[in-house]
């Protein structure tokens, strides 16, 4: 017989971790849709009781989210231009019903290839806060998402908050994403970037990643060391950038479709953060 659980603070839920293995459910718009017309069996661990995990929050350090903020709240929040791509990402992700309801720690922790949030925030150099009743432990995300669907969180830890360093003021986020339609739609490629810029439109930095073509969405390191020092209008994207992708067919696309289209989503979002 299944158990649910729905703590109304942090130390209590890790408790209840401690004991057994239990689903983590926050915004539920993954859980639910899976289990309609089926009994719930698993042992449920519902955490939208702690009220404190619902934050945004500015320290000497870091930009932290918590573990319930929505995509609405991304939305509606005064953040640097870099978050510039996690907004537009925000804005795509499913009816404002569920934008209301999904977190974004809850699309990171469900690991799919097609994520939205996880091109940007890889490009915004994002790291995760693991925590245990009896410890804690920070990872970058790229080292978090091992696979489809796969994490390092172990059965007792739950992600508290995403952490994500401090952007430079002359850094500027871009997101595009091909899907079958505009809004409402699981990505085919989707690409995020932040670009760190000088007045002349020169790049100083860049970190771009590309979700939707890869188990896990992907730094591409070499065009990020090549790209400094270029202009943004003048950057081309060559083979060799894209090497380390491994599209896949499915039922949305090709995979030979997905590798035409992502070089010309790439200067799409390298070449679009001056319009925003």
């Amino acid at each position: 017989m299944s158990a649910y659980v729905r703590p109304d603070n942090l130390e209590e839920a890790l408790e209840f971790l401690s004991e057994q293995p239990r689903i983590l459910l926050s915004g539920g718009t993954d859980f639910f849709p899976a289990r309609v017309g089926k009994p719930i069996k698993e042992n449920v661990l519902d955490i939208t009781g702690i009220t404190s995990l619902r934050s945004i929050e500015m320290t000497s350090e870091y930009i932290k989210i918590g573990a319930l903020t929505t995509w609405s709240d991304i939305v509606q929040s005064k953040l640097p231009p870099a978050f510039n791509g996690l907004k537009k990402a925000a804005i795509t992700i499913g009816g404002i019903q569920t934008q209301n309801a999904a977190t974004i720690c809850g699309n990171i922790c469900n690991a799919s290839p097609a994520a939205d949030s996880v091109p940007n925030l890889m490009a915004l150099d994002a790291r995760v806060k693991l925590q245990s009743l009896n410890e804690s432990r920070i990872l970058n995300l790229e080292d978090f998402l091992i696979g489809n669907r796969k994490t390092l969180r172990k059965p007792n830890e739950l992600v508290s908050e995403i952490l994500i360093p401090h952007p430079k003021e002359s850094s500027y986020g871009n997101f595009e994403k091909l899907g079958a339609r505009a809004y409402l739609v699981i990505s085919i490629v989707m690409v995020g970037a932040v670009v760190e810029l000088d007045k002349k439109q020169t790049v100083l930095n860049l970190k771009i990643a590309v979700g939707s073509c890869s188990p896990v969405a992907k730094r591409l390191k070499l065009l990020e060391k090549e790209a400094v020092g270029q202009k943004i209008k003048t950057i081309r994207i060559e083979p060799k950038h894209i090497d380390s992708l491994k599209p896949i067919d499915d039922i949305r696309a090709t995979a030979n479709y997905r590798a035409k289209i992502i070089p010309e989503l790439l200067k799409r979002v390298i070449k679009g953060v001056v319009k925003l």
